[in-house]
C-alpha cells in the first residue's frame, strides 16, 4: 500500500490556488476538467515532491472544485493535511504577513496549525529537530480551532 493523495473540496478555486501555491509554495502538477461532470481536479505537490509526484502521481493534494455552487460543512471534520517545512518560523511569519491566521503558533519550534480559505486544517512541522523557542511565537496564544 502507498499513499496517493488527499482530496479537499474548495468553494473558491482562485483563493485556494493563491493560498496553496502562492503562500504555501505548492506547485500544480496535473489538472483534469470534466465538462460533463462540471468539476475540476487540480493536483498539487510540495516543492520537494514534484519530481516524484509527476512520475508516480503521489504524494499529492487534490483540490476538487465543483462548478455548481455548493456549501460544505466546516473543514474541521476532515482532520488535517501535514507538511514538513525547512523553517517553521519563517513560513509562519510569511503566512501571517499575508493575512493568514496562525491558529496554533509554533511555540515549541516544531509545530503550527493554520487553515485554508475553506477551513481545512493544515499542520506545519519543522524539518528535523525543533528550532529553539523564540519570540513572538513562544508568547502567542492559540486562535480559534485547528
Amino acid at each position: 500500500m502507498r499513499f496517493l493523495h488527499t482530496m479537499v473540496r474548495v468553494k473558491d478555486l482562485d483563493a485556494s490556488l493563491h493560498f496553496y501555491c502562492n503562500l504555501l509554495g505548492l506547485q500544480e502538477v496535473k489538472r483534469y476538467e470534466s465538462k460533463e461532470g462540471k468539476f475540476s481536479l487540480i493536483y498539487l505537490a510540495a516543492p520537494d515532491d514534484v519530481e516524484q509526484s509527476t512520475s508516480s502521481e503521489s504524494p499529492l493534494l487534490e483540490l476538487t472544485y465543483n462548478w455548481e455552487p455548493e456549501d460544505y460543512a466546516d473543514g474541521r471534520n476532515f482532520g488535517h493535511v501535514a507538511y514538513e517545512v525547512d523553517d517553521i518560523y519563517a513560513i509562519c511569519a510569511f503566512l501571517q504577513s499575508n493575512g493568514i491566521c496562525i491558529n496554533r503558533p509554533p511555540r515549541d519550534g516544531h509545530m503550527a496549525f493554520i487553515r485554508s480559505p475553506d477551513g481545512i486544517s493544515i499542520e506545519l512541522l519543522q524539518k528535523g529537530e525543533a528550532l529553539p523557542p523564540q519570540s513572538p511565537w513562544r508568547e502567542m496564544e492559540n486562535t480559534g480551532s485547528w
